[in-house]
C-alpha cells in the first residue's frame, strides 16, 4: 500500500513539475505577448499591424520564407535520398553536418554567409561582375533562411526512407519503369507526409529567423527589413505594443503550422 502511495505521489509530483515548466516557460510568455499587443485596445492593434513598414516586413517575411522552404524541399529530398540509398566515403561526416545549423549559433551562420558572399569575397566579386547583388539584398535573406532550416526536411524524410518497403520499387523496375517514374509514382507518394511536415516546420522556423538574417539583410525598411528585425527595431524604439502586435501574427501562424504538422503526423501514424 505504501509503495502504491509513493508511486502515485511521485507520478503526481512529476506531472506537476512538467505542467509548472510548461506554464512558466511557455504559456505565460505567450499570454504576455497577446496581452501586450492588445493593451492599448483593438484599434491600436490594427494601427500597429497596418503600419506600412510593419505590413511590408510581414509580407516580405512570408514571401522569402516560402521561397526558402521550396528550395529546401528540393535540396532536402535529394540529400535525404543520397544519404539513405548510397554508401560513399565521408557519408557519416556529411550526415553529421546536416544537423550543424541546429548546433551553430545563427549569428555565426550569418557571418559565414557574409564572409562567403560579401562584397570583398571571391563569390561576391564574381556576382557583382555579373550584375547580381546578393548580400544586403533578398537573395542573402533566402540563403540565410535555407541554411537555418536545412535539416528539417532531411530529418523528416530519412526515417520514412529507411522503413520503405522496396518490393513495389523493385516490381516497378522489373516492369520496365524508369528511375524517375519509379521515384515520382512509387516512392514520392510514400515520403510526401514527411516532406509536408518537414516543409511546414522549415517554413515556421524561417518566419522567426533573426540572427543569421540581421547580418546579411541590410535591414532597409520596405525592401530587406523582415518581421523579426522589425520587431527588434520596435523594441529598441520603445514601442513594445507595436512589436507585440506583429509578434502575435507570426506566433498565431506558427501555431497553425504546428497544428497541421501534428495532424499530418497523426494521420501517418494511423496508417
Amino acid at each position: 500500500m505504501n509503495d502504491i502511495l509513493r508511486h502515485k505521489g511521485w507520478s503526481w509530483g512529476f506531472r506537476s513539475t512538467v505542467m509548472l515548466y510548461f506554464i512558466v516557460l511557455i504559456a505565460l510568455p505567450i499570454i504576455g505577448v497577446y496581452t501586450k499587443s492588445f493593451s492599448l485596445g483593438w484599434n491600436a492593434f490594427i494601427e500597429s499591424v497596418s503600419d506600412p513598414l510593419a505590413w511590408k516586413s510581414i509580407v516580405l517575411t512570408l514571401k522569402l520564407s516560402l521561397i526558402a522552404t521550396l528550395i529546401n524541399i528540393v535540396i532536402g529530398t535529394m540529400v535525404a535520398w543520397v544519404l539513405n540509398r548510397y554508401r560513399f566515403i565521408g557519408r557519416t561526416i556529411l550526415n553529421s553536418l546536416v544537423d550543424l545549423p541546429f548546433a551553430l549559433p545563427t549569428a555565426v551562420g550569418g557571418l559565414m554567409i557574409l564572409l562567403l558572399l560579401g562584397p570583398n569575397s571571391l563569390v561576391g566579386n564574381w556576382a557583382a561582375a555579373l550584375g547580381i547583388e546578393i548580400v544586403f539584398h533578398e537573395p542573402a535573406i533566402v540563403i540565410a533562411m535555407v541554411f537555418v532550416t536545412f535539416p528539417f526536411i532531411i530529418r523528416a524524410i530519412q526515417p520514412i526512407l529507411e522503413e520503405l518497403d522496396k518490393s513495389e520499387e523493385e516490381a516497378a523496375y522489373l516492369l520496365g519503369a524508369s528511375k524517375g517514374l519509379v521515384f515520382f509514382k512509387v516512392i514520392f507518394p510514400v515520403i510526401l507526409p514527411g516532406v509536408l511536415s518537414g516543409a511546414m516546420l522549415a517554413f515556421s522556423r524561417a518566419l522567426a529567423e533573426f540572427g543569421a538574417v540581421v547580418l546579411v539583410a541590410g535591414n532597409i525598411p520596405g525592401k530587406t527589413l523582415i518581421a523579426s528585425v522589425y520587431i527588434f527595431g520596435e523594441v529598441e524604439s520603445d514601442n513594445p505594443q507595436g512589436a507585440a502586435a506583429v509578434s502575435i501574427l507570426l506566433l498565431t501562424l506558427s501555431f497553425l503550422i504546428l497544428w497541421l504538422v501534428n495532424r499530418v503526423q497523426m494521420r501517418r501514424n494511423a496508417k
